[in-house]
């Protein structure tokens, strides 16, 4: 089975789970690393989520996989927190960072620029406009290859 049907499968399982008990599905990884396979399930919640709730996640998540069997051969599970520098995978997640420190990167420049990190000032599902020091940039969602919330030093 291909990655991405892997990926498919796990999130079949474990969304009606995760919605279930007020928790958000934020990314799914099967990568290898070394000689070593991870399915790696990143979930939060309002307020954060705590490594007791990642148990019981994984708990389910490891019964669920044991009987629907979608991965053949070994891999390591892990659930967690997606960290402070979470993913922004969905238009969702983007319009929920408005207002945040954000970081981007694009397909191809714009602005003269492939990298942003600032402020996301808007988001209306096909542009996201970040302030980087006084001047914003606009940048067509399409065109966003990846976004992260970013940590302010």
């Amino acid at each position: 089975m291909s990655t991405s049907k892997i990926k498919a499968a796990v999130e079949a399982m474990v969304l009606p789970y995760l919605n279930e008990h007020g928790f958000e599905l934020v990314d799914i990884e099967y990568i290898k690393e070394g000689s070593s396979w991870f399915l790696r399930i990143f979930v939060d919640k309002d307020g954060g989520i705590d490594i007791d709730e990642c148990g019981r996640i994984s708990e389910y998540v490891s019964e669920q996989l044991d009987k629907n069997d979608p991965i053949t051969g070994a891999y390591f599970l892990e659930v967690s927190s997606p960290g402070a520098e979470r993913p922004l995978k969905k238009p969702e997640d983007v319009r929920k960072a408005v207002g945040k420190h954000v970081f981007m990167t694009t397909y191809e420049p714009i602005d003269g620029l492939k990298e942003f990190e600032g402020e996301l000032v808007a988001f209306d599902g096909d542009t996201a406009t970040v302030r980087i020091g006084k001047k914003e940039h606009s940048l067509p969602y399409g065109k966003v290859a990846s976004a992260r919330l970013a940590i302010v030093f």
